[in-house]
C-alpha cells in the first residue's frame, strides 16, 4: 500500500532535535503548546526566564513560529516550572516579533488542555488552575459537569487605563483619535468606525497595514509605562473596535487586533477585552459585575466581567474575568535538522 512506504522512517542518529507540541486554537487563534524537547531555562521568575530565553534559545522560538513549520499569524506557549510554590505550572507566550507578557486565548487554550494532561486532580465542579505568566499569576478555572468541560474562564491581571483621548497624524487618514490601556499588555483603542474601517475578513489586509503604522507611530511618541515593571512598559498592539460592526444583537462590540508584527488575533484577545472593560469603565459605561460580550473577525467570541476593583500602587484598576472555549488540532513532533540552513525559519512579515 502506497501509505505505508513511509511509515518505517526513522529519525537519523545525527544530533536532530526534536520538540513535542500540542496545537490549539481558540476562536480561531493558533496556539502551539510546546510541552518537550526545549532546553531548561534560568531565572526565579517568569520575567527572568522570559529574559534567558530571549538571550540563549530565541532560534528555537523562530523555528516553531516561522515557517516552515509555522508561519507569520503563528503563536506559542512554552510550559516552564512554577515560580511560585502553589502554581501548577509556568508559560511563556511566543509570536512572530518576541515574547509577549500575558495572552488571554492562550490561557483559555491551556486551561482547557489541562482538563486532560494530569497536571492537576479535575472533579465535577469548578477547578482551579494556577499559571504563572510574565506578567503574573493567572487563575484559570475550569467547570466540568460529568468530565465534560461546560465552561473554561480565568481572572486576568489588575487592569487600567493609561491614557484617553490621545492621537496621531497619518497620511490619507489624517487624525486618529486613541486611547491607552492594560489588560496584561498595553493597546491603543481605535474607533473603526470613525475611520470607515471595515472589519471585516476580507479587508484584513488594510486593517493589518494600519494597525502596524499607528503602532509605529504610538511607539515613537508616547510609550506608555506600568506603574509596577519596566519589562511591562511597552506598546503591544492596536485593537480596532466597533459597536455597530457586529453580527447578533447581545455582542457589544467587535475587536481586530494587530499585535506584535502584523500578527492579526483571530480571536476577540483576552488581554484586549480586559483593557475594553477597565476603558469602559473608566468612561462611565460598565459598572462593577456587569458582563459584556466582545467578537472577533471570524465571529467568535469571548464573554468578559468586570469582576472587582484594585489598585496598583496610585493607580486605579479592575480585574476582569473572561471566558471562551479552545479545541485541539494536533500534535506534532517537529524536528530540527542541525544541517539545514534554514532551521532558524523564515518570515515574509
Amino acid at each position: 500500500m502506497i501509505h505505508t512506504l513511509f511509515s518505517h522512517w526513522q529519525q537519523p542518529n545525527s544530533g536532530w532535535l526534536a520538540i513535542k507540541t500540542l496545537d490549539m486554537h481558540t476562536g480561531g487563534e493558533p496556539l502551539r503548546i510546546i510541552i518537550d524537547g526545549f532546553s531548561d531555562l534560568q531565572g526565579k521568575t517568569m520575567l527572568e526566564k522570559r529574559a534567558d530565553c530571549l538571550a540563549r534559545f530565541d532560534e528555537l522560538r523562530k523555528a516553531l513560529m516561522f515557517e516552515p513549520r509555522g508561519h507569520a499569524d503563528m503563536y506559542g506557549a512554552l510550559i516552564t516550572p512554577p515560580e511560585r510554590e502553589t502554581s501548577h505550572f509556568g508559560v511563556l507566550f511566543l509570536h512572530n516579533e518576541g515574547y509577549s507578557t500575558m495572552c488571554g486565548h492562550a490561557i483559555i487554550a491551556l486551561a482547557t488542555a489541562a482538563k486532560d494532561s494530569g497536571i492537576a486532580h479535575f472533579t465535577d465542579g469548578i477547578n482551579e488552575l494556577r499559571i504563572d505568566t510574565p506578567a503574573g499569576l493567572i487563575k484559570a478555572y475550569v467547570e466540568l459537569k460529568r468530565n465534560k468541560i461546560q465552561q473554561v474562564f480565568f481572572d486576568n491581571v489588575a487592569s487600567f487605563v493609561d491614557k484617553l483621548n490621545q492621537h496621531v497624524d497619518l497620511p490619507m487618514f489624517g487624525t486618529i483619535n486613541y486611547d491607552i490601556a492594560f489588560g496584561g499588555a498595553f493597546y491603543a483603542f481605535v474607533d473603526a468606525d470613525a475611520l470607515d474601517l471595515n472589519l471585516s475578513p476580507e479587508n484584513h489586509e488594510q486593517i493589518i497595514s494600519l494597525g502596524k503604522a499607528i503602532k509605529q507611530q504610538i511607539n515613537d511618541s508616547y510609550p506608555p509605562v506600568h506603574p509596577e515593571s519596566d519589562d511591562l512598559s511597552f506598546l503591544y498592539g492596536v485593537i480596532f473596535y466597533s459597536n455597530s460592526q457586529i453580527t447578533n444583537s447581545d455582542v457589544f462590540s467587535r475587536h481586530v487586533c494587530i499585535f506584535a508584527h502584523g500578527e492579526l488575533d483571530r480571536s476577540p484577545t483576552g488581554t484586549g477585552v480586559s483593557a475594553r472593560v477597565a476603558l469602559e469603565h473608566a468612561k462611565g459605561r460598565l459598572s462593577l459585575h456587569q458582563r459584556i460580550k466582545i467578537e472577533s473577525i471570524l465571529g467568535c467570541a469571548f464573554t468578559v466581567e468586570l469582576k472587582e476593583h484594585t489598585r496598583i500602587l496610585a493607580t486605579q484598576a479592575v480585574i476582569p474575568r473572561v471566558s471562551g472555549s479552545a479545541y485541539v488540532t494536533g500534535q506534532h513532533t517537529f524536528l530540527i535538522d542541525p544541517y539545514d540552513p534554514l532551521k532558524e525559519g523564515f518570515i515574509f512579515r
